[in-house]
């Protein structure tokens, strides 16, 4: 199962053990079964503190196996076997039972063992899911800390009958006390603070008492963390505050054009930004979502953002980066339908359509890309571009045109998603040229149709564009003096890693040239 040189990394990982372990496996008689055996079987002997034995019990999912500290009832269960983005989450909850400390910070961990109730937690994941690691990694470590949670992971590709009875097409999908939780990517703060109801009131609070930034940054994707960067290591205060850092670089499966990177993937970038950002005397405000700006009422005076728990940032300068979110279609049936059969990230949501009939909406590079993916996975792909001809990059488009079990529709505007028992049985969509109505019969659809600014919360506050992005100029400035944006909230075009870095940093020399020009009162 393991090359040798995972091996020996996964043998140096074994000696950080400092308790026993112990692997319950769960077999039957089918290949993955073998497979998982194979696995256990190479890390037994990797450490002294590890032992294997057979699970005798009936009652538990096959292939399976639980990881359990010895001589206590924590551990935590991988039904599946835990590979490819997965892996990261097996050798962190074998260091974590065997006592390996956590890195994740004091308040998080005091909060998690505090919680009061019984908490038993199913996650279904990909295993080519991006967004997946994270929740199962929070929900492992949450079992290590609190006797009181149990959790279990699940691999929904191999176990299709229970995702099936479940009508689980998203992922991850989160099940708590056998009842559906959550669902997409979620942090260990996340997790915490929607299971600790008192966690806003205490989180605003903490807030309230913030002195006064120099510059605060709103927003954590490319543009925020740059911005953040480029502030602190100017000497001034620096504050950032966002709804989840990364933003939607977290959700991209693989970057290549991210110059002196030839390969990255999203998750991966983003853990190294926000490493970057606490090299930094950079106060980071992570799940606070920003919903009004009072500004300034005369030059001098701070700027002040509420947030969404009631809490109130205030700062001499701001650097806006929102970012942007998938741009919904827009039909009926979209939203009733969404995570019922509509997704919107083909690496994570892919693998639960197997063998099926799906239509990928949007003829551009994510489109086509989507598609070319999904056909590896599902018996058939409908790929539907609303203009004459796909906005693809020409090789994207030759690869997509070779393969068979692919359908491209052009000048094709949907118009409708249709569902039958709760899930997509279909679509409907207009022939621009003809005016001619056809009706689609498939299992899902992926959306990938560009993007839509964060700015809502905006409007009526700060001039924005007929597409609802904020207007700056060459500086970065916006129409309230101190008001800085950047990334692809802005009318800066092309909305790209790369160019999002470069504004914000741009948009923090300007605040900090600001601040220099312009005296406190």
């Amino acid at each position: 199962m393991l090359d040798a040189n995972i091996k020996q990394q996964l043998k140096a990982y074994m000696e950080k053990l400092q308790q026993p372990i112990e692997l319950v496996a769960a077999y039957d008689d089918g290949a993955k079964s073998q497979e998982l055996r194979e696995l256990l079987e190479e890390i037994e002997p990797m450490s002294e503190k590890i032992s294997l034995r057979t699970e005798e019990s009936n009652d538990v999912r096959r292939p399976s196996f639980a990881i359990n500290r010895v001589g206590s009832d924590m551990g935590v269960r991988f039904a599946g076997i835990p590979m490819g983005h997965e892996f990261t989450s097996l050798v962190l909850a074998l260091l974590q039972v065997g006592g390996h400390p956590s890195k994740a910070s004091q308040d998080v961990i005091e909060q998690i063992q505090q919680l009061d109730g019984e908490f038993e937690f199913e996650t279904y994941f990909s295993l080519s899911c991006q967004n997946c690691p994270d929740v199962v990694q929070a929900l492992n470590l949450m079992s290590v800390l609190n006797p009181n949670i149990r959790h279990t992971s699940i691999d929904g590709a191999l176990f299709q009958d229970e995702v099936e009875k479940r009508e689980v097409m998203s992922v991850p999908s989160v099940y708590l006390n056998g009842e559906p939780w959550g669902q997409g990517r979620m942090t260990l703060e996340e997790i915490a603070s929607k299971l600790d109801t008192k966690s806003d009131e205490k989180e605003a609070e903490k807030i309230n008492q913030k002195d006064t930034f120099e510059v605060l940054v709103i927003g954590g994707g490319p543009a925020g963390a740059a911005a953040s960067i480029y502030a602190a290591r100017k000497g001034i205060s620096t504050g950032i505050a966002a709804e989840r850092f990364g933003g939607q670089v977290a959700d991209t499966m693989s970057i290549e054009n991210l110059i002196s990177v030839p390969y990255t993937e999203g998750p991966k970038l983003v853990a190294a930004m926000e490493q970057h950002v606490k090299e930094y005397d950079v106060d980071i405000m992570n799940m606070q979502l920003a919903e009004k700006l009072i500004p300034a009422s005369k030059p001098g005076m701070p700027h002040e953002i509420r947030l969404a728990n009631g809490a109130s940032l205030k700062a001499r300068t701001l650097v806006l980066s929102t970012g942007a979110r998938w741009r919904p279609l827009g039909v009926p049936g979209e939203a009733e339908y969404r995570n019922k059969g509509v997704a919107y990230c083909p690496h994570c949501d892919g693998p639960l359509f197997k063998g099926k009939h799906v239509a990928v909406i949007g003829g551009g590079n994510s489109g086509v890309e989507a598609a070319i993916d999904l056909a590896g996975i599902v018996r058939h792909v409908t790929l539907i571009e609303f203009g004459a001809e796909m906005r693809a990059d020409d090789v994207l488009q030759k690869k997509l045109r070779s393969l068979n079990n692919v359908d491209i529709i052009t000048s094709g505007q949907t118009t409708e998603v249709v569902g039958e028992n709760g899930r997509v049985s279909g679509l409907k969509y207009t022939d621009r040229n003809t005016g001619e109505n056809h009706h689609v019969e498939l299992e899902g659809v992926f959306v990938q149709i560009g993007l839509v600014p964060n700015t809502e919360w905006l409007k009526g506050d700060i001039e924005l564009s007929q597409h609802g992005e904020i207007i700056i100029n060459d500086r970065n400035e916006t129409s309230i003096p101190g008001v800085f944006a950047a990334g692809d909230a802005t009318t800066v075009p092309f909305k790209q890693i790369v160019i999002s870095m470069g504004e914000g940093s741009k948009a923090a020399l300007s605040a900090f040239d600001f601040l220099i020009r312009n005296s406190v009162e």
